[in-house]
């Protein structure tokens, strides 16, 4: 089915959503993790009654968008020259950048060292920390999961089908309808308190999809101060 763009005002501003058109007999609404609102409306509704639809759900879609974004990581773009800061588990490490033939990166003393044979040019320096924080993240990230899955009655129910360390542009973790968990590789760089917060949240979506009542009912349950947690993800990634 294709999709189309329309857009309806509410207050000041306007929501934007995507309409798909299917043989169905009631309309949905639904707020994707990357804060784009979808809707399913029945072959033959008629688009006006689309529109007021959403307009009437746009309180309901405003509080689905803010849940979202407050996931979208918000660190600023690094230089990857020595002197500046990097974090790596909630912590702050100063970059230094040394000349040498072998090329490594090697936390010691505070600092996040790299050992490269071009020291001058932040291209390679990047390279040589992205690839050396995709390391530690799976690692990392796996030891996490194991502990994660103990908060649970049964872990080994709540055991995903695999998972994925990757760029996401706005959300730290998801978890894939067929049961695959995606980490944001920036999540690296924050406390492993934070990191067991999105890890035990997505694995609440293994049992219930959406953020319903049941969800916070089996969060709460796994993980009480979860929602501290998660003022803690935010301040230390902003």
């Amino acid at each position: 089915m294709t999709r189309k763009t329309f857009s309806v005002p509410y207050g000041s501003e306007k929501i934007d959503f995507r309409l798909q058109r299917r043989q169905r007999k009631t309309l949905a609404i639904s707020v994707d993790p990357d804060a784009l609102v979808e809707v399913i409306a029945p072959l033959e509704a008629p688009l006006e009654k689309i529109l007021e639809k959403v307009r009437k759900r746009g309180a309901w879609i405003r509080r689905q968008q803010r849940y979202f974004i407050q996931f979208q990581p918000r660190t600023p773009e690094r230089l990857y020259i020595g002197g500046e800061t990097h974090l790596y588990l909630g912590r702050q490490y100063k970059l230094k950048v040394v000349e040498h033939i072998q090329q490594r990166v090697k936390l010691s003393r505070g600092q996040l060292t790299v050992q490269s044979s071009r020291p001058r040019n932040p291209d390679v320096t990047k390279a040589l920390v992205e690839q050396w924080y995709r390391d530690r993240a799976r690692e990392k990230f796996r030891e996490r999961l194991a502990l994660c899955q103990l908060r649970f009655p049964n872990p080994d129910d709540m055991e995903p089908k695999g998972l994925t360390t990757m760029h996401l542009r706005q959300r730290w973790g998801s978890m894939t309808r067929s049961g695959r968990l995606i980490l944001n590789l920036a999540l690296i760089q924050a406390s492993t308190d934070a990191i067991d917060y999105v890890i035990t949240h997505e694995l609440c979506h293994l049992r219930h999809h959406n953020h319903g009542s049941e969800f916070f009912h089996l969060l709460d349950q796994a993980m009480p101060d979860w929602d501290a947690r998660k003022r803690k993800l935010e301040r230390q990634l902003a």
